[in-house]
């Protein structure tokens, strides 16, 4: 019979954890493979910001402030939006090297989660922190994801056939398509991580909510239902901010006169 209390983690459970990737780390460092360092980071940052998370969240829960909870959504927002900066090669100068990103992932992530908020789980109010911090955080982060590699590609792609496409200008084709090849490829290139996750959900792989909810004692079936959820949401919204963020970089590849900028991107 399944039990619905929650096991609590306690300070030497999350010790050995940790000495785990302390290993990996060491590893790592023994083989030369020159990501130790890195590997230390990014476990010391996910420790402070989850934990710092934790305590926002408890606070948030408490208060349900929704001023807070904006103030929140537009952090995530503008961290999620320099993520996908900082993972690109090649980037757009100025504010789009930035803002195209982050505006993507504005028009994708949010329309849907407020979409779901409103018309799918309908809480009391509907932008009850339990349910909007969870719902965003997870559009978010696999939506920057998906964006980053689609730019990525984008980008390094147009570098790499300028003389193509420039030619194909030449030859009377506008900048849409003397770049769509490009474009194709970007965007599959951003949704091939999703795609790979449904495919092999409940097969392959046990989805992370989906594995929280079951170890917090929630039913099965519930906990599936709600992974299929966030899954087609998630999908969604990496294909909406994948196209967007795609369009708008091709934009920004070309002037008025639809002549190819290299000059715009840097490296």
């Amino acid at each position: 019979m399944a039990s619905d209390t929650l096991i609590a983690l306690s300070a030497f459970d999350l010790a050995v954890a940790a000495g785990l990737v302390l290993l990996l780390a060491a590893l790592s460092w023994q083989l030369h493979l020159g990501i130790a360092r890195g590997m230390l980071i990014a476990a010391a940052r996910s420790t402070v910001q989850l934990l710092l998370l934790g305590l926002v969240l408890k606070a948030l829960f408490n208060t349900a402030n929704p001023w807070l909870i904006g103030l929140l959504a537009t952090v995530m927002l503008a961290v999620a939006g320099y993520e996908i900066m900082a993972r690109q090669r090649h980037r757009l100068h100025g504010f789009w090297g930035y803002g195209t990103g982050t505006l993507s992932m504005f028009l994708s992530s949010f329309s849907i989660t407020t979409l779901a908020l409103t018309v799918l789980l309908q809480p009391a109010p509907w932008y009850t922190p339990q349910y909007s911090i969870p719902l965003l955080g997870m559009l978010l982060g696999n939506t920057m994801t998906g964006i980053a590699v689609a730019l990525d590609n984008l980008t390094r792609q147009t570098l790499d056939k300028a003389g193509q496409i420039e030619a194909r200008l030449a030859l009377g084709q506008d900048a849409s398509q003397a770049i769509g090849d490009i474009q194709r490829d970007a965007l599959r290139s951003g949704l091939i991580p999703i795609v790979n996750a449904m495919t092999t959900a409940g097969i392959v792989s046990l989805p992370g909510m989906m594995t929280g909810q079951i170890l917090a004692g929630s039913p099965p079936m519930d906990a599936a239902k709600y992974q299929l959820l966030i899954l087609f949401l998630i999908a969604a919204g990496t294909g909406l901010g994948s196209m967007a963020a795609v369009l708008l970089g091709s934009k920004r590849l070309f002037d008025v006169r639809s002549r190819l900028r290299r000059d715009r991107l840097s490296g």
